[in-house]
């Protein structure tokens, strides 16, 4: 599913990394921004979640990823560490690692959501 550029304001969700590198390498944003979420309210729902912001122009591209049965996120592959207790988490440090993997741009700024 490609967004409309002309009609992408506000928040678009993306729905597979492959959409949102795709989008990335298209649009050469300043930064990208990440969010690891952790839920331990729900026993239902997965702990760690992983929200991928890409601002570019008049919209923000977010993809969601979490692990769906397995010891990596779905869509980036990035792999859960286990804390002493065996609950799934993820290292902002493999984040990090992984993105600039896959993208290999120097001015490319990764941060946190919590530092922009």
């Amino acid at each position: 599913m490609q967004p409309k550029e002309s009609s992408s304001e506000g928040v678009v969700k993306l729905r597979s990394w492959a959409e949102f590198k795709q989008l990335a390498e298209r649009l050469k944003p300043k930064a990208i921004v990440y969010n690891i979420e952790q839920n331990g309210l729900s026993p239902q729902r997965e702990l760690t979640n992983l929200r991928l912001i890409l601002p570019a122009g008049p919209a923000y591209y977010v993809l969601i990823d979490s692990p769906r049965g397995g010891e990596r996120l779905k869509e980036t592959g990035i792999p859960l560490r286990r804390d002493g207790k065996g609950n799934p988490y993820l290292e902002e440090e493999d984040v990090i690692k992984f993105l600039k993997e896959q993208f290999k741009r120097n001015d490319l700024i990764i941060c946190s959501y919590w530092t922009i």
